[in-house]
């Protein structure tokens, strides 16, 4: 693996559309219940956020996991 491809795997992120797809709702949704509580525009998080955020969380830690075995495996 060369530099660039293991900066860019490490780089990789997860952003607002993400989680609105793994929610079923719109990009829209995530940032207003992002909003502080007091914000006029704040909503309420969609339902079963929990889960979706762990199963998020999960699949980085599993990419990040790869990257190091890729990385090693190369030394």
């Amino acid at each position: 693996m060369d530099f660039k491809t293991a900066t860019d795997e490490l780089f990789s992120r997860v952003d607002h559309a993400d989680l609105a797809n793994a929610l079923g709702t719109s990009v829209a949704t995530i940032r207003q219940a992002r909003l502080s509580d007091t914000s006029k525009a704040h909503r309420a998080a969609p339902a079963d956020w929990e889960m979706a955020v762990i199963r998020m969380a999960e699949q980085r830690v599993g990419h990040y996991r790869r990257l190091i075995e890729k990385i090693r495996s190369g030394l």
